[in-house]
């Protein structure tokens, strides 16, 4: 297999490395060092400029206004586009537009007209719920919101926490239990609109990130019709599954662009900054972390790029997903580590981006399906298929 990008994916990358360099970092000199957002007067010339490159939207298929690009292109873009100070959790402030929730493109043509173009118009948002009190690992038997059929409506009544921009959200997606007998096959989507009677958030949960806390909602006798199952009746763990793994192959790339960056950082330091009459960089200790940060980098890179070209070429990538996850979130970690130990005091200030980078990675792994649950994935194709 060639990993090596090819000749229109290295002009895509330096497209993106130029624009990130010449008006994405400039702009983080003025921001405060926990900044998600840009304001108006700058986020929007640079999305007009986005625009103008073709590169808006890039999640979005091609037949709702998104550009013809690979999984494995996406996952390069995603690497630069993490490149900065608040890249992990918004990068380049979201200039490059948004996808959405991906399940949506699955919906009737009712449903895309209600609640996907108005999100692709950037008139509503919405949330994604799945993970539960009892647990968000193993769905299958965590999910305990139920949903009962009463006519030509659902009631439900449950609830969910770490939900990511729900107390901002016009609506969201709230998987359901509707068949408590079948495990993963009795789980249903529904689209749940945030101004209906019995839908609260409970409250907003301070988490190591500054900003976008996730929230715990909660759902008493929450009507919700039939028109607004998403997909089949009983078919949502499936709905949410094959989205999760796919999107977890950009997740782990943004945690490499990351590690690029404060491995980088590192380099240029080492190479400055003398201690004892000598020059970081000549010391066999720093040597020996700058090549273990590389070594992270190269490895994450090769097994994300690897899960990304299977995905594009229709073969099974959920052990390849698995893998790419588990390494790029755990190496990505080691990596900003290391290189704030060769920042010495300087690496805990927040003048770097190093000690933001280090408490956001730490989430990494758990979000999107911990490390723990990644090895089980891989176990199980390993030795019980």
């Amino acid at each position: 297999m060639d990993l090596e990008p090819s000749d229109e994916q290295r002009i895509v990358i330096q497209t993106i490395r130029r624009f990130m360099q010449e008006q994405i970092v400039p702009l983080e000199l003025d921001l405060d060092p926990d900044a998600f957002f840009l304001p108006p007067e700058l986020k929007d010339p640079l999305v007009e400029q986005v625009r103008t490159m073709g590169f808006y939207n890039l999640d979005v298929p091609v037949d709702y206004g998104g550009p013809a690009i690979d999984l494995v292109t996406r996952t390069l873009i995603a690497e630069e586009t993490s490149q900065h100070r608040a890249g992990l959790y918004a990068p380049a402030y979201g200039v490059f537009g948004n996808a959405g929730l991906a399940q949506l493109y699955e919906g009737t043509e009712d449903q895309k007209r209600r609640y996907l173009y108005p999100m692709l118009r950037g008139e509503k948002q919405g949330f994604f719920a799945l993970t539960e009190p009892s647990g968000g690992s193993d769905p299958a038997r965590a999910i305990q919101t139920r949903a009962e059929r009463d006519g030509d409506e659902w009631v439900l009544n449950g609830s969910k926490i770490f939900i990511s921009e729900s107390d901002t959200a016009d609506f969201g997606l709230v998987f359901a239990r509707t068949d408590p007998t079948r495990g993963r096959q009795g789980i249903t989507c529904f689209i749940v609109d945030t101004d209906s009677p019995g839908f609260f958030v409970r409250r907003v949960i301070h988490t190591l990130r500054t900003s976008m806390y996730p929230s715990e909602l909660e759902f008493k006798d929450l009507r919700v019709p039939h028109l607004n199952i998403l997909g089949k009746e009983n078919g949502g763990f499936g709905l949410a599954n094959d989205v999760l793994t796919r999107n977890r192959i950009p997740y782990s790339a943004g945690c490499i662009g990351v590690a690029v960056a404060a491995q980088r950082m590192a380099i240029a330091h080492a190479k400055q900054r003398q201690t004892f009459g000598d020059l970081l960089a000549h010391r066999q200790a720093i040597q020996w972390m700058i090549v273990d940060n590389e070594i992270d980098i190269r490895s994450s890179r090769l097994l994300t790029l690897a899960a990304a070209g299977k995905a594009d070429h229709g073969q099974p990538f959920r052990f390849e997903t698995a893998m790419a996850k588990l390494v790029a979130t755990e190496a990505a970690g080691r990596v900003v580590d290391r290189s704030m130990q060769i920042h010495g005091g300087y690496g805990v200030t927040k003048d770097l981006p190093l000690e933001r980078w280090y408490r956001e990675l730490r989430i990494r792994r758990i979000g999107e399906g911990p490390s723990e649950v990644q090895r089980i994935i891989m176990a199980r194709d390993l030795l019980l298929n």
